[in-house]
């Protein structure tokens, strides 16, 4: 059993971090996240076991989001987002980029082509024919 120490962390495992951090919600996700190689930490791959220490980067991936962090400081509990948010700062490049995405999903419609009018009676039964047909 651990011994609570008053003194800081020196390393956390990189799956605790990245759960302490809110990167993802449980620590099987970090894991799973890790171990599909959408975690680089100083910009080669890591274990969930990786020992992270104050100043390392972290690149991750999580969807279509991209991010890359710098970690301010370690814990290897979870707690409210307010205090997770001080464990690590994103970097300026990485924030625009994912603004740049996100203006650009916005702009494109998020892929999705409607059809400018909705469809009129002989429309919706030729769609109907067409759902019909096994």
């Amino acid at each position: 059993m651990k011994q609570a120490s008053h003194e800081a962390a020196l390393e956390v495992r990189a799956d605790i971090w990245l759960w302490a951090a809110r990167m993802y919600k449980t620590r099987s996700l970090c894991k799973q996240a890790i171990d599909g190689g959408k975690v680089d930490v100083n910009g080669a791959g890591c274990k969930p076991s990786k020992a992270l220490h104050v100043g390392d980067r972290v690149r991750l991936t999580r969807g279509e989001e991209r991010l890359e962090l710098e970690i301010l400081a370690l814990s290897e509990l979870r707690g409210p987002a307010s205090v997770a948010q001080m464990l690590y700062r994103e970097t300026e490049e990485s924030r625009l980029a994912r603004e740049q995405i996100r203006e650009e999903r916005r702009l494109s419609g998020a892929g999705l082509n409607r059809p400018p009018t909705r469809p009129n009676k002989q429309e919706r039964r030729e769609l109907r024919r067409l759902k019909d047909f096994p």
